[in-house]
């Protein structure tokens, strides 16, 4: 049974920065993609980041272009997600999320999901 555990949520004041970390467990096959995906209050759930196996490959909402970096980790099974220069309008809930590779978890409904961890940005 595949299992997304992330962690790093808080509260921090606009302008700082959190990482967050996604550790997958129980998946039974290589070169799956990991990715993050945030639901803000009201709205519905969109994509943020996403990086491939080798963590060569990352894919970038424009919103947090130049300021979220997502990373992975040796052992392929952990992902990253620094957040730089943040804003109350990155308060959301974050969720790690699996994919086959980079495209389809950015364009089709991931494997499995992370159960989510709150980030909220005051001004």
């Amino acid at each position: 049974q595949v299992e997304l555990v992330e962690s790093g949520g808080g509260v921090v004041q606009a302008g700082g920065s959190l990482r967050l970390s996604c550790t997958a467990s129980g998946v039974t096959f290589s070169g799956y993609a990991l990715a993050w995906f945030r639901r803000a209050p009201g709205e519905a759930r969109e994509f943020v980041a996403a990086i491939g196996w080798h963590g060569t490959t990352a894919s970038y909402e424009d919103a947090v272009k130049g300021r979220f970096t997502i990373s992975r980790g040796v052992d392929r099974n952990t992902a990253y997600l620094q957040m730089d220069s943040l804003s109350p309008d990155d308060t959301a809930i974050y969720y790690c999320a699996l994919g086959e590779n980079v495209a389809m978890v950015t364009m089709a409904p991931p494997l499995n999901w992370g159960q989510g961890t709150q980030v909220t940005v005051s001004s």
